[in-house]
């Protein structure tokens, strides 16, 4: 059974090697992973999705050093973040380095990122060596995948590589919180609560 899981992960770190999407699970739902820094990867997961490119997609990371090669600066508010709540549902949006490809950033020059809390996830981004995309997989505006199954239904015949992680049980994926200087703002609300975040930093660091 292990042999078997370990040839499954190499044929996805292989594939990920050459430009391809996999579907692979994350601690809150199946993700569309390509490599982040590769454009031509990248531009496939918005076709395959439909997403609008001006809507930025976020990415794992497998440890300090890999971020700190992606973000510009880690602010304190967000290295508070990152030491109570990654590896984890939290995808924090600080600002990227120079070169960092332009779908990943949002209009203000900042990446989402996060460690993943899910093993296969953490293996891929290890194994791999470089940021993985970590968008859900589905159709732009279309349900969530939290089975292999669902996300067979939407990429069956776009996708070759789908990692089985069994049944996510995510209702509504990472909470996602920008970190400029001295503040946080909540752009979306996930699986991480609010008062979970006020209790870290305060609730008066948090935007309304």
């Amino acid at each position: 059974m292990k042999d078997k899981k370990a040839e499954t992960l190499s044929a996805a770190i292989a594939a990920l090697k050459s430009s391809a999407v996999i579907v692979f699970p994350t601690e809150t739902l199946y993700g569309l992973g390509a490599d982040a820094l590769n454009p031509v990867a990248v531009e496939k997961v918005y076709r395959l999705k439909g997403r609008d490119p001006a809507n930025p997609i976020p990415v794992l990371v497998a440890n300090r050093n890999m971020l700190d090669r992606l973000v510009a600066d880690v602010p304190p508010l967000a290295a508070r973040l990152i030491d109570q709540f990654w590896p984890g549902p939290l995808t924090l949006v600080l600002p990227a380095r120079k070169g960092i490809p332009r779908p990943l950033l949002n209009s203000s020059g900042g990446v989402g990122v996060r460690i993943s809390s899910q093993s296969i996830a953490s293996e891929l981004v290890k194994e791999l060596g470089r940021p993985l995309t970590a968008t859900s997989a589905n159709l732009s505006g279309m349900p969530p995948a939290h089975t292999v199954e669902e996300a067979k239904k939407y990429f069956a015949a776009k996708i070759e590589i789908f990692l089985d992680g069994g049944e996510l049980t995510s209702k509504t994926g990472s909470t996602v919180a920008a970190v400029n200087g001295n503040k946080i703002k909540i752009i979306r609300a996930g699986e991480i609560a609010r008062s979970e975040l006020e209790r870290v930093v305060g609730k008066d660091k948090i935007a309304p």
